[in-house]
């Protein structure tokens, strides 16, 4: 088990001094990925604006992690699946047929079994009462909305809750994938499950020094991009970078393109080791808000970020 949170990161001590080329993909080892995410969300909570919000999802993440390890590993697609997604350039994880999965289904049964005792303001405790009424077949709906990164204004505090519980689900799935067998896709297309990226990494770790690392906010999985490039329409022309004001040496920014319009947050994790794409992505809100006043739209999906 890797304490990094992802498959396969482990320093290799012959590697040292060599030119190694970064690997393609890496996949998450659940159980550790959301305790370090809670970890961070709480220290990021520490006089933050978002103080509240943050914490809360510190408590959701630390019910994905404790479930990780409570729940028995999934076995991975058929083989014929496997092959014939690689055959047609599709992703090994299928997303719109996950909707009505029974493993799913009572993935989100526990997991909002395990936070009902967190505390949370009066709507979320609402809107958990509310899921713990529906039936199958609303379920299924809701849950095909999580798998196309819709979340309807209406119910999104059920959303989010449902697409906590599809973390969870689609973290398990992708770790019991061969990393070494996936193949890349479009360009911002995750390998695993052909999401969006929620943000990219410029990481300092051994063997990937420098690199670039999209990662994917619904299965967890994250996979090597190039530098400089859109993760929207994949132009390596017209790419700038903006980041919050007052900051002399920003370890996060936005990324744009003015081919298509779009921006990505990229974070720089070279300079802190300790930035985590997910929990950083919430606590770093000003930048959003910052670039709410330009031309650009954002091309990053993160459920927790909906309806700010």
């Amino acid at each position: 088990m890797s304490m990094s949170g992802f498959q396969g990161l482990q320093p290799d001590p012959s590697m040292i001094g060599r030119l190694v080329k970064p690997a393609f993909c890496l996949l998450p080892d659940p159980g550790p990925l959301f305790a370090m995410r809670a970890a961070r969300f709480r220290v990021l909570a520490e006089g933050h604006a978002l103080a509240p919000y943050l914490t809360f999802l510190a408590g959701l993440c630390e019910a994905q992690a404790a479930l990780a390890a409570a729940l028995p590993p999934l076995a991975p697609p058929s083989p014929a699946l496997l092959a014939r997604a690689r055959e047609n350039g599709m992703p090994p994880l299928d997303r719109p047929a996950l909707a009505g999965d029974a493993v799913l289904a009572e993935t989100v049964t526990r997991f909002l079994d395990a936070i009902s005792d967190l505390a949370m303001p009066a709507p979320a405790t609402a809107a958990l009462a509310d899921l713990r009424r529906i039936d199958g077949a609303e379920l299924k709906k809701m849950l095909a909305n999580v798998l196309a990164d819709a979340m309807p204004a209406e119910s999104l505090p059920q959303h989010l809750f449902l697409a906590a519980a599809m973390q969870l689900h689609m973290a398990r799935a992708a770790a019991a994938l061969d990393a070494k067998a996936l193949l890349p896709l479009a360009t911002g297309l995750c390998p695993v499950c052909g999401g969006p990226p929620v943000a990219s990494m410029v990481v300092g770790r051994q063997g990937a020094e420098g690199a670039r690392y999209a990662a994917c906010a619904c299965c967890n999985s994250q996979w090597n991009e190039v530098r400089i490039k859109c993760l929207s329409c994949g132009s390596t022309k017209g790419i700038g970078y903006q980041s919050p004001e007052g900051e002399d040496l920003p370890v996060v920014k936005a990324e744009c393109c003015d081919s298509c319009q779009s921006w990505v947050k990229i974070f720089y994790q070279d300079k802190n080791p300790s930035l985590e794409t997910v929990a950083d992505d919430v606590a770093s809100l000003g930048l959003d808000l910052m670039m709410q006043q330009t031309a650009y739209r954002r091309a990053g999906f993160d459920p927790f970020l909906v309806g700010y």
